[in-house]
């Protein structure tokens, strides 16, 4: 179901509850919300007003990937970048990395399963800024 978009900065930053497999509706939500966007790739949780650690994005050939519960295992090649937001007005300067390994649960056959994936370039950079959103950091 496509939600709201939550721009109220005490929710945006409170940390986010660890997700389980019953939270499979919420992470359809957020694909449904984030399909709804004009020019959107990324959404956390807590951006349609669910304080759990979901996150969604978008890859450049219009796939849809969701993640429970990511952490960043490590990162390479810090850099400075501006970023927008869906729920904050003005850009901002952020120090992302370029390289990264995200450990992260996935929903195989209604359960949670563990996975390790590297990510660098723009899905790096949108996944460290959804991470931020779970730790409730207001980028």
């Amino acid at each position: 179901m496509i939600k709201e978009l939550v721009k109220d900065q005490a929710i945006l930053s409170q940390r986010c509850e660890k997700a389980t497999a019953d939270d499979a509706e919420l992470a359809q939500d957020l694909i449904d919300t984030l399909n709804s966007l004009d020019d959107a790739a990324c959404l956390a949780a807590n951006q349609i007003g669910v304080t759990k650690c979901v996150v969604v994005w978008r890859d450049d050939d219009g796939n849809n990937h969701v993640m429970y519960n990511p952490r960043l295992m490590m990162g390479l090649q810090a850099a400075k970048a501006i970023e927008t937001c869906l729920t904050l007005e003005e850009p901002v300067k952020v120090t992302r990395y370029n390289k990264i390994k995200v450990s992260f649960e996935e929903l195989v056959d209604g359960a949670l399963v563990e996975r390790k994936h590297d990510y660098v370039g723009w899905e790096a950079q949108m996944i460290q800024h959804m991470m931020d959103h779970c730790r409730g950091k207001l980028v």
